[in-house]
């Protein structure tokens, strides 16, 4: 049997703590970095070596997995700033793999590709869809950008961490099909949303119709996950507020690149901007229905909670 790949991971936040834990439990030779250490510390314990910085870690990795929150965060880890040696890209050897696993811009994606196609290291966009529950029970859905030969020699990393691995095209695509992702995400949140706050100023008993619309055409995955959590008064974060407005900048700014209008999706922006000016950044997105409660006047709860 084929020795298994060396991983490093970068990012160790609310999805790559637990995306790295499982790499461990599949048995992968684990280095680990991330900006504040105190986070790196249970991944530490359970197994991973600690990296001295994203270039120690490149230099005895054959796939580097990046997981941070932003455009400029990967290129600080995967390019290093300031002339400091520090980034993946001074320590990655040649025929290794970078794999960034955040959501970030497509032209981004491509123009860290190509700086490191330079040093003859290979990159894999590879974002994920499935929230916190699926990076800890390693069912996340995988959209990967990039040559189809190196995803197939990384498919056994991507296989530790989701159920679902599509190769989507080019480097760029990876990300192009995560924004899809997020434009439907973000409608159908809001329409769930919108549904239960008619509901609740109608009077309707909100359980009875959390389960007679799941039982028919209007079923989706925000409704079945995300509906009882907002009944319920939950609104801790599977997927933060501020990270799926990023998100939808991101939308925004490639459809202005594009000319395309996304008229749905700009209306959720707003809607984001009234929870953040609200305080619910750091809530999961299910606190998308506090905006519209807050401009409403209207609570969409059971009496319970």
């Amino acid at each position: 049997m084929p020795e298994k790949l060396r991983v490093g991971f970068i990012g160790l936040g609310l999805m790559g703590r637990p995306m790295s834990l499982n790499l461990l439990k599949a048995g992968f030779p684990l280095i680990v970095w991330n900006r504040t250490q105190s986070k790196a510390d249970s991944v530490v314990k359970a197994g991973a070596m600690l990296g001295r910085s994203p270039a120690n870690v490149a230099t005895r990795s054959d796939v580097v997995i990046t997981m941070v929150s932003d455009s400029p965060d990967v290129e600080q880890v995967v390019l290093g700033s300031g002339g400091v040696p520090t980034g993946v890209i001074d320590g990655a050897q040649r025929g290794s793999v970078v794999v960034d696993m955040s959501t970030i811009s497509p032209a981004v994606t491509r123009s860290i590709a190509q700086r490191l196609a330079e040093k003859g290291v290979a990159m894999l966009d590879a974002p994920v869809s499935g929230g916190t529950v699926g990076a800890q029970n390693a069912t996340l859905s995988i959209m990967v950008g990039g040559d189809p030969e190196v995803l197939q020699r990384c498919m056994p990393v991507f296989q530790a961490l989701g159920q679902r691995v599509t190769h989507c095209g080019p480097n760029g695509m990876g990300q192009v099909t995560k924004l899809v992702n997020q434009i439907i995400v973000t409608g159908t949140l809001s329409a769930v949303c919108e549904g239960l706050l008619f509901g609740a100023k109608a009077g309707a008993d909100l359980q009875a119709v959390q389960r007679a619309v799941s039982g028919g055409a209007a079923n989706s995955w925000q409704l079945e996950n995300l509906g009882p959590r907002i009944l319920s008064g939950d609104f801790a974060p599977g997927f933060m507020v501020k990270l799926l407005q990023k998100d939808l900048r991101l939308v925004d700014e490639a459809a202005t690149e594009m000319g395309l209008p996304l008229f749905t999706t700009l209306i959720a922006q707003q809607v984001l901007r009234v929870a953040a000016n609200l305080g619910l950044s750091d809530e999961g997105t299910q606190a998308y229905i506090k905006a519209l409660e807050a401009m409403a006047g209207v609570q969409a709860r059971t009496p319970s909670s």
